[in-house]
């Protein structure tokens, strides 16, 4: 499953159902560790039981999008439990962002289309 962060390919999935976690956030000025911050979650959330794959984009603003893909709602749950996850939120909260929303949905249906 392609975990890129900024791949140029969209995240190959499982035929649904599945869920998504959307990730929608505005950066601050100033890198203040995130760059390291962001790569360690990218590698802790691929070990992650039920993780299968991610989409991610900023602009040149900061806002950003990232799209993670379950399996199930219990993953989802363990990794918001996961203990390094969960300090990197309180820092995102202190120091990386302006403002960020989450929302998470189960997919019923989904296609793509590749050249």
């Amino acid at each position: 499953m392609s975990t890129n962060p900024m791949s140029t390919r969209p995240a190959e999935t499982p035929e649904p159902p599945y869920y998504v976690v959307v990730f929608a956030s505005q950066r601050l000025e100033g890198d203040d560790g995130y760059a390291e911050a962001a790569e360690r979650m990218a590698e802790l959330v691929t070990r992650q039981p039920g993780f299968l794959g991610a989409d991610s984009t900023r602009d040149a603003n900061g806002f950003g999008i990232t799209v993670a893909y379950f399996s199930d709602e219990e993953s989802i749950r363990q990794w918001y439990r996961h203990p390094e996850h969960s300090e990197t939120r309180d820092n995102g909260r202190a120091t990386w962002y302006q403002h960020y929303a989450v929302h998470v949905a189960k997919v019923e249906r989904a296609y793509r289309w590749d050249r």
